[in-house]
This record gives C-alpha cells, sequence and structure tokens, in this order.
C-alpha cells in the first residue's frame, strides 16, 4: 500500500475535479467542465493530467465508471465499507484504477449510487460524522443513507434536485420559478407544505397562488424548492428513526436540508463534503499498490 502522493479524480457527469494529494492532504486542486459527457479520449485526458499535475498514481470516483464513462466498474452490494471498495477496484492499469459504485436491494426495490459512496464513508473515516448515522446527500439525486459501523448499510435515492430543475424549465410552472431560491419565509412555507406529501397537487398551488394573487412570484421559487425538499424529507423522517441527520453538502443547498429536516422535528448538521470526499478517497489510495 502506498503513502505517497496520488491524483484523485472526482468525475462526474458535467463537471470533473482533479486533486493532487501528498500525505494524505490536497496539494494541488483543480475544477472543469469537462465531465464525462464532455470526453471522448479518456486516456489522452490523462495523459493531460499527469502532465499538469504530476505522473503519478491516478485514482478516479464517480460517472467515469458508468456505462457512459471510461469502463463500467462493477458495483459492490451493500452493507459496504472502505475495504469492499478497495479490494474490488477496477484497474485501467497498474498505476490507474476506478473506485466501483454502490448497490442496494430490498426485495423488490433496487438503488445505486456512484461517486457519492467516496464522500459518504469518508465523512465517518474522517471524523465527520458518527459511524451509526443518517447521512443525507442533496443534489440532483438526493442520498438518504444508513450508515451502520461506519459502512453503508441501506439508502434510498429521491430525484428532488432533478424534479425541481424540471419544473423550472418545462411546462406551465416554469415562467414563476426564475427567482433565486433563498431561506426565508416562502421557502420554510413550501416545507411545511411538502410535509402533507401531496406533491403534484401543491405543485398546482403555485399556479393557483399566482391567479389568485395570494403570492408573489418572487417568492415561488423558494415555495417550490421548499416543497419539493419537504415532501422528500417528510417521507425519509416517516419512515426512519434518526435525531440528527447528518447533511453532506455546500452551505447554501445543505442550508435548505437542514431548514426542512428542522422542520420536520429532527436536528441537523451540516458536514463540508469537500473534505468528506478527500477523507474517502485518500483512505482508498492505499490501495493503489
Amino acid at each position: 500500500m502506498t503513502s505517497g502522493a496520488f491524483l484523485a479524480i472526482d468525475w462526474g457527469t458535467t463537471n470533473r475535479r482533479v486533486y493532487r494529494i501528498e500525505e494524505g492532504m490536497v496539494a494541488a486542486t483543480e475544477r472543469d467542465a469537462l465531465g464525462v459527457t464532455a470526453v471522448g479520449d479518456f486516456a489522452g485526458e490523462l495523459v493531460a493530467i499527469r502532465a499538469r499535475f504530476g505522473d503519478l498514481p491516478v485514482l478516479m470516483a464517480g460517472m467515469v465508471g458508468s456505462t457512459i464513462g471510461w469502463r463500467e466498474a462493477a458495483y459492490v452490494a451493500a452493507p459496504a465499507g472502505l475495504d469492499d471498495l478497495g479490494d474490488h477496484l477496477l484497474r485501467i492499469d497498474e498505476r490507474t484504477a476506478i473506485v466501483p459504485g454502490v448497490s442496494f436491494v430490498d426485495g423488490r426495490r433496487g438503488d445505486v449510487m456512484r461517486g457519492e459512496e467516496v464522500q459518504l464513508l469518508g465523512a465517518v473515516a474522517g471524523g465527520l460524522a458518527p459511524a451509526e448515522a443518517m447521512l443525507v446527500q442533496p443534489g440532483t439525486h438526493c442520498k438518504w443513507v444508513e450508515m451502520t459501523g461506519g459502512r453503508i448499510a441501506r439508502f434510498t435515492t429521491a430525484m428532488t434536485g432533478e424534479l425541481f430543475g424540471l419544473v423550472r424549465s418545462h411546462g406551465i410552472l416554469a415562467a414563476q420559478l426564475s427567482a433565486d431560491v433563498a431561506l426565508g419565509d416562502a421557502f420554510l412555507e413550501g416545507a411545511r407544505e411538502g410535509a402533507r406529501r401531496d406533491l403534484t397537487a401543491s405543485l398546482f398551488g403555485i399556479r393557483a397562488a399566482k391567479l389568485l394573487g395570494l403570492r408573489d412570484d418572487a417568492d415561488a421559487a423558494s415555495f417550490a424548492s421548499g416543497l419539493i425538499i419537504g415532501a422528500d424529507v417528510a417521507a425519509r423522517v416517516a419512515a426512519h428513526e434518526f435525531d440528527t441527520a447528518y447533511i453532506l453538502a455546500d452551505p447554501m443547498l445543505g442550508g435548505l436540508y437542514a431548514a426542512a429536516v428542522e422542520a420536520n422535528g429532527r436536528t441537523a448538521t451540516i458536514v463540508d463534503s469537500h473534505a468528506a470526499f478527500v477523507a474517502g478517497i485518500t483512505r482508498l489510495g492505499a490501495f493503489l499498490s
């Protein structure tokens, strides 16, 4: 196992972030819009990255290991920990590997993640969240993850961010949702409405509120965000016993989820998702050799 420097790449669908890791610390980093859908020659990209950051071993995570990425890295079944991922790295060559995703099956319900597992396991390994906890990773596809013994035990994915993006860009509500989302009264009102979990009716209520002069359109986007996040949070609160949700996100998005969690009677703690990824990928880097 190596304790020296290596390059880590968090390679998503639309974005990519490269880290040079030295002795567990980030020595250099770079973010760009060259996600897997924008890349045709992955081997060539890796040559360019090594030219900029150093000719070092490379460990990649995220959609680079999916069917739309470089090569498909098979899922590791939950429960899964860092050792399970490290033991199942997809080797491109002797100095280059891809972290596998994690799958979960509960009867006829299946779920998958790819990329999030590094942050989730890193949050626990890095002491940012307890080994027994509910971790939440907001985003396009929000992950709700039960951690047991520091391992990913069970999880649910909700298309929360994607649904908000769709109603904001298409359909009858789009013209009303152009304002920025802010954490305030309108968002909290939406979160409380979302707790009723009658989402399709509540969404149409945004249209009705405009026609009847019940809500200013300046608040419509915040209300809609609160509504969709609130419905997601309420469903998870109803299904799981947990006191605190540990939210891996930036302060803005994390703050929205924390407010919705607290509106549903639980507490929330925001975890630095960047630090969680670095903690996870650094430990996985030990499996490169």
